[in-house]
């Protein structure tokens, strides 16, 4: 089981409501005018449909829907994915907000959503058929679409090879139309390449080249401001470490009469050795220290070449190493694009790949329409139409498409003897009511959600039409969750629960309820469905007889 529970609070014309689902088969009955579609709407809504102020009831300031469910195994992985994980055995809950200025919000096991991640989920856990679904019928993307859901067939990786194909045939247009163009731009990216190659400029080069000429051009300097150092620090007679020597010993001298002093003496000598250790350094600095005119000039040579070649390139210097990469790869990716034999063939193997999954597809197609166009034609014997025949065909298209090479048409023959035509060209609106139910039917019990909502498609049939509907339906109850929103007696009759809408009024206005219906009240209510409000000895058997041979 799915769908197990609904609470709505001040939406359109219901105050406050809570209801619990049951497994099987639900009729959802009621007069004109009730509200029966209203729970479908609520559940659209927190399901992620586009969100109208108008539902909000009037006098409140939002109006707020909860709806749980039954996680199936591809809703888990979903919500596991998009970090929605809830409580091991715990329902999923979903709940969506809607104030009067048209704001929303939504949450999915209590974490905020988005209402296209309800759209995503929603599309796991239930389908709904609405008293318009014939229409799509007359629709060549949906008609297509709605075989392929029933063939299992996945098209994804068709419209990729699709992609991938037109992608080559562009690129072999382009190098056609621009050999010219292209041997331009080969020859302007050749004299850059050669240009760059002459310098070799590398990676982190011009950082170094400007560090090393600072150090070569201030040497004389550098070498100055060592000998300094040294003389102030150890050469002189009054030097730092000289001082520092003195200083230390007078302390140690006396520590035994002060201890105090002995913490300060070590701490001396501590510095005394850091002004070794600079001392050394700077020794070994000064040794290696010499004055090189012709290493000097050589760098200024270097440094001219790189920022001659910059001024030309347009660009700084220390862009050159990745520029000179850069071309490389943009000449070997022109040299690739111009090479129309390879390019040419490119496009025949993308052709090739795509070609030989539109046709596994269309096989695919063709065995699945001949299954659905039979069962179809079995379902429409008891919906009135005896004799008729549905086919579903495939039409080669004069050129592919990214679905594919067909185009998907359904035709029907609403009569014995007669010539099969499309669908919307020969079928009278009761008649398409009846086609697209059978379509429900037949699609929906290979279909992976695991509710289905019916919301008034029984529309235009009666008699034992409608019961034979009524008996499809509880056919389909027994091993998927069913909720039909009907107005004939004979399918409510066929259901395992009986739901009905109220409307009445109170201090506060119009409101509706709805209620599960048992024993006489089921009785009652199924009566009114079969005579009207007037209930009579008659209508009532007729009611009690109708149950009896439904269940």
């Amino acid at each position: 089981m799915s769908w197990q529970r609904m609470a709505l609070r001040d939406f359109v014309i219901v105050r406050e409501l809570e209801l619990d689902l049951n497994q099987g088969f639900t009729v959802l009955t009621g007069e004109t005018g009730a509200g029966k579609s209203i729970l479908i709407d609520a559940l659209q809504l927190a399901l992620g449909a586009r969100a109208d102020a108008a539902v909000v009831r009037e006098g409140a300031a939002r109006t707020e829907v909860v709806a749980e469910f039954e996680p199936t195994a591809a809703a888990r992985e979903w919500l596991a994915e998009q970090g929605f994980e809830g409580e091991p055995g715990e329902p999923l809950r979903l709940k969506r907000q809607l104030d009067t200025q048209g704001r929303s919000r939504a949450w999915i096991n209590g974490s905020t959503a988005s209402a296209t991640q309800l759209r995503e989920l929603g599309e796991l856990l239930l389908d709904i058929h609405g008293q318009h679904a014939w229409q799509r019928l007359t629709r060549p993307e949906a008609v297509r679409q709605l075989l392929d859901d029933y063939a299992r067939i996945d098209a994804r990786a068709l419209r990729q090879l699709w992609s991938d194909w037109r992608a080559a045939q562009r690129s072999l247009e382009q190098a056609r139309t621009q050999q010219s163009q292209l041997q331009q731009e080969r020859e302007r990216l050749q004299w850059q390449l050669t240009e760059l190659e002459r310098l070799a400029p590398l990676p982190g080069e011009w950082e170094d080249l400007n560090l090393q000429h600072g150090r070569l051009a201030h040497a004389q300097a550098l070498l100055e401001a060592a000998q300094t150092a040294l003389h102030c620090l150890s050469e002189d007679e009054a030097s730092a470490r000289t001082l520092l020597y003195r200083a230390a010993q007078a302390l140690q001298a006396q520590q035994h009469v002060e201890p105090r002093y002995q913490g300060l003496a070590e701490l001396l000598s501590s510095a005394l050795a850091q002004v070794d250790d600079a001392c050394h350094d700077l020794q070994q600095h000064a040794q290696r220290s010499e004055l090189d005119p012709a290493a000097l000039q050589a760098l200024d040579q270097r440094l001219g070449l790189w920022l001659a070649l910059a001024r030309r390139l347009r660009c700084e210097p220390q862009a050159l190493a990745e520029r000179l990469q850069g071309c490389r790869q943009a000449l070997a990716e022109l040299e690739r694009n111009a090479d129309l034999a390879a390019l040419e063939q490119a496009e025949h193997q993308a052709q090739a790949r795509f070609r030989a999954e539109a046709e596994r597809l269309s096989s695919l197609r063709l065995e699945a329409g001949a299954r659905l166009g039979h069962a179809i034609t079995q379902a429409m014997q008891g919906l009135g139409m005896a004799g008729g025949r549905f086919e579903v065909r495939l039409q080669a298209l004069p050129e592919p498409q990214a679905h594919g090479l067909d185009q998907v048409e359904f035709l029907v023959a609403a009569h014995p003897g007669s010539t099969p035509r499309p669908v919307g060209k020969v079928a009278s609106g009761g008649e398409l009511s009846r086609i697209a139910l059978a379509i429900s039917v037949c699609t929906s019990e290979v279909g992976s959600a695991p509710t289905l909502i019916f919301d008034e498609v029984d529309s235009g049939i009666g008699g034992a039409v409608a019961h034979t509907v009524g008996q499809l339906m509880r056919r389909l109850g027994s091993d998927r969750q069913v909720l039909a929103v009907t107005h004939l007696a004979q399918v409510a009759a066929c259901a395992h629960q009986h739901l009905r809408v109220s409307k009445g009024q109170d201090a506060h206005g119009s409101s509706s309820q709805i209620e599960p219906l048992d024993g006489a009240q089921r009785v009652a209510e199924v009566a009114r469905m079969l005579g009207g409000q007037q209930l009579t000895d008659t209508t009532l058997a007729h009611a009690q007889e109708l149950l009896c041979n439904s269940s």
